[in-house]
């Protein structure tokens, strides 16, 4: 080895023991997506923001969609993402159970920052209430969401359905709120429970959806999906990240993008906002803090 190589390997050497290994690493901010509807619909929808905030924070973004609704939670405990929009219920677990704050949530087109959960079937059924929901079959989205399973356990409790189990011929976790209102729709479940948000976008796309489905129960509003960052990301990237997402609606790219989102604009998100979501969890027999979303 000549004397100009053995002198760049010591250089780099001492580079590496200097200064934190990720200065080597390409630099990337991981967000995960929750399994909302079809995931290249989903990401269609996320990849201008992706490149928004790229461009706005000198920094690549990418999001991701996780598979199951408590992947998202698991990923985010993990540290193996460096944020994550949750749905209501994972919001509040990450808060519980991380001690996790939530950073902003988006505002729908028509200026509403809520959603509701429905429960629904198909017209044809001639289901019109619980008591003729006996002996059917019921589409859930997931366990870890209050929009696709909770609320409905909630309500079915309220109304003396203590064990879905057996009053129920069949029960089945679709993964995401379109495949539960399509389960319900082609005939493979009798009873679906879904976003409102989710439910409406789709009908507008789907006008057999408007058409063959009717809506049995609708629940409180809940706030929509909220982003939450890591903890340990540098207070100045959340500083930003964050008063980025809030001045959106005041640039025109910003608005490009946040149409393709189908949001108005984002706002500021609370603990407070969340304070709805117990009193169905207390209805429906759950304890946060040591619930098993799996």
């Amino acid at each position: 080895m000549n004397r100009r190589n053995f002198l760049i390997q010591i250089i780099f050497l001492l580079l590496f023991l200097v200064f934190p290994a990720r200065v080597f690493a390409e630099e990337e901010i991981l967000i995960g997506l929750i399994p909302e509807e079809n995931i290249f619909t989903q990401m269609d929808r996320h990849r201008p923001l992706a490149a928004y905030l790229t461009k706005k924070l000198g920094t690549r973004v990418r999001f991701t969609i996780l598979s199951r609704y408590g992947d998202v939670l698991d990923r985010f405990m993990s540290r193996k993402m460096d944020g994550a929009f949750f749905g209501v219920f994972t919001s509040v677990l990450a808060m519980e159970q991380l001690n996790a704050e939530p950073i902003v949530h988006p505002v729908n087109l028509d200026g509403s920052s809520a959603v509701q959960s429905y429960i629904f079937v198909r017209k044809d059924s001639n289901i019109q209430g619980v008591q003729d929901m006996k002996g059917k079959r019921i589409a859930f989205v997931d366990k870890a969401t209050v929009t696709g399973y909770l609320y409905t356990l909630s309500f079915l409790r309220e109304r003396g359905v203590q064990d879905p189990k057996v009053f129920f011929s069949d029960i089945s976790f679709t993964g995401s709120h379109g495949s539960t209102i399509y389960a319900v729709l082609d005939g493979r479940a009798d009873i679906g429970t879904a976003k409102s948000k989710i439910f409406h976008q789709l009908a507008k796309k789907e006008f057999s959806i408007k058409e063959e489905l009717t809506i049995l129960a609708k629940s409180r509003e809940f706030p929509d999906s909220t982003l939450f960052l890591r903890k340990d990301l540098p207070p100045a990237i959340r500083l930003q990240i964050r008063d980025i997402l809030l001045s959106m609606d005041k640039d025109a790219e910003g608005r490009e993008v946040l149409k393709k989102l189908e949001s108005m604009m984002f706002v500021e998100a609370k603990k407070s906002d969340f304070q709805p979501f117990f009193e169905i969890a207390q209805k429906a027999g759950i304890v946060v803090k040591t619930y098993k979303y799996k």
